[in-house]
């Protein structure tokens, strides 16, 4: 007999309550208000939701939120090889740089949050929660093009240097998003809903001790079910999430073992960047997430 219950996989599903989400909705306000109330690089700027909360995959009572500050006065960029700049137009540099706007976002939150509450990370400056609103990562960014051949085709993403050793780091958040509404909009819901059940069970694996493997991290396990087959989903059937979750780990652990070299066309839900290359976590790590998982879940008692 399986651990749970299909309704209480069901509830796992859920996304956070009405009030878990108006503290979210309050503190992506709270940062957007006091980013209004300064000058921030002449107005050249855009706040948005990324991560868990922008793309409706939070879990309850697990919420934090990440806010997108993109700088759009400029643009850091890369050509293909054997390309130049001037074959783009790319000849005009800009005179603001990455971490003078990244200087420029906290010491504004600084002003309006004030500084015991702030505090400046690697990646992110982080907002301390309260009873009014949740923690928070405030992400400054600047935009990012990958160019393909010609200059009117381009990629546009987002970029930030770390502090510690100044390691680039580009997403695509608006496609991340775009992408997650289609495939949940071809799997009747279900995609988003087993994004979150699979987290919920990876935070009691954690918060029980039975498992935990810093590599394992909420954006993986998003990107992973990405990746899992519409087909798989059995949107033509009434829903059982154990069967659904027994076939989906078992996918993954088969895809992940060592004769196969599946995992390597996975990508991210983006689908700019590939999945298991650049990132802290390997094929390995994957394979031992889902073995732990499917006994955690007690499918062969």
């Amino acid at each position: 007999m399986a651990k749970f219950t299909n309704e209480e996989l069901t509830a796992m599903a859920r996304p956070a309550s009405e009030t878990e989400e108006q503290k979210l909705e309050n503190t992506e306000n709270a940062v957007k208000n006091a980013l209004a109330n300064y000058t921030l690089a002449s107005g050249n700027y855009d706040v948005f939701g990324q991560g868990s909360y922008a793309n409706n995959t939070n879990v309850r009572n697990n919420s934090d939120i990440d806010i997108n500050v993109c700088y759009t006065g400029g643009f850091y960029y890369k050509i293909p090889e054997g390309k130049t700049r001037e074959e783009y137009g790319l000849t005009n540099p800009s005179t603001y740089s990455y971490t003078q706007f990244k200087n420029d976002v906290e010491r504004i939150l600084v002003s309006h949050f004030g500084r015991n509450n702030v505090v400046r990370k690697n990646k992110c400056i982080h907002i301390k929660e309260n009873t009014y609103r949740v923690e928070i990562d405030v992400v400054p960014t600047w935009k990012y093009r990958r160019y393909g051949d010609y200059h009117y085709h381009y990629d546009e993403g987002v970029i930030l240097y770390a502090d510690n050793d100044g390691k680039e780091i580009i997403n695509f958040p608006k496609q991340h998003l775009k992408n997650g509404v289609l495939k949940n909009n071809d799997t009747s819901r279900r995609f988003k809903r087993l994004v979150r059940i699979v987290k919920n069970l990876h935070i009691r694996m954690k918060d029980e001790g039975y498992y935990n493997n810093a590599n394992i991290t909420s954006f993986l396990l998003e990107c992973l079910t990405y990746n899992y087959p519409n087909s798989n989903f059995h949107i033509a059937q009434e829903c059982d999430w154990n069967q659904i979750l027994r076939e989906y780990i078992y996918y993954f652990w088969s895809k992940t073992k060592e004769d196969s070299q599946d995992w390597t066309k996975w990508v991210e839900v983006s689908e700019c960047l590939y999945l298991m290359f650049g990132h802290k976590w390997s094929r390995q790590d994957i394979n031992s997430f889902m073995y732990n998982l499917w006994n955690y879940l007690e499918y062969n008692k």
